[in-house]
């Protein structure tokens, strides 16, 4: 961890769930642009508070959100299915966590309340995705990393008016040809400033170092996980000044 960050994990609550969420932010004090984290289907383990530093030494407040419950992790190595699957089921209940980690991220005294993005991970794509998808108050841009698509089906699409980044790997059996069609499609007819960027030969999880099971259609891409870093940085630079 950077000597020139600070962290703590909080707590904070949707009515009677309680979550525990980790925060990471500049050292100096006072208060920073932010960015949620979503952490991917293991829970909010030790990758995920790595993603947050790595954004706190960019010079954001992180907000690494937590959407399964205190204490409840998954393993970053395994079938985290049981975890995931009742809030894919659930579009409508994980919308109200990931609302709560919003809200949470406002309140804390490193955050400024007017400068908020998010970003995620797999399942953690398929969350930002859906904040946008809700228009959530206050939230500027999100960035999805081999997210994925299928849309909440909750009623009518509402205008998206945060900024969206999809960065895909073109080999991704978990979000094929058609389904990048689709949410193409569906940002487009919800009036979003979106963009794609799909990476040539790159699989699943292309950020995950040490990630080799393309029979599975997984694999770490150094060249997809530094381009879509560098664009990344870039699209939070613009869109939280």
């Amino acid at each position: 961890m950077a000597a020139n960050i600070k962290t703590a994990f909080i707590d904070y609550s949707d009515g009677e769930t309680s979550f525990e969420g980790y925060v990471a932010c500049p050292a100096s004090g006072g208060k920073h642009p932010c960015v949620l984290v979503a952490h991917d289907w293991s829970g909010l383990n030790q990758g995920t508070r790595a993603r947050a530093e790595q954004m706190a030494a960019l010079g954001y407040t992180a907000f690494a959100m937590d959407v399964y419950g205190k204490g409840v992790r998954g393993d970053e190595q395994g079938d985290n299915s049981a975890l995931m699957s009742p809030l894919l089921a659930n579009r409508a209940l994980l919308k109200k966590r990931l609302l709560a980690a919003l809200e949470a991220a406002k309140a804390h005294e490193a955050v400024d309340a007017s400068r908020i993005g998010a970003m995620g991970y797999c399942f953690g794509g398929l969350c930002v995705l859906d904040m946008a998808r809700a228009a959530m108050p206050g939230l500027k841009g999100v960035v999805s990393f081999h997210g994925i698509f299928m849309p909440p089906d909750l009623g009518p699409q509402d205008k998206i008016t945060a900024k969206v980044l999809i960065l895909h790997g073109w080999d991704d059996p978990m979000a094929p040809p058609d389904h990048v069609a689709g949410v193409a499609k569906e940002m487009t007819e919800a009036g979003a400033d979106w963009q794609l960027h799909a990476y040539g030969h790159a699989m699943h999880a292309f950020t995950t170092e040490g990630l080799n099971a393309p029979e599975r259609g997984i694999r770490y891409d150094a060249n997809a996980d530094r381009h879509s870093w560098t664009a990344m940085k870039n699209f939070f630079e613009e869109v939280l000044g």
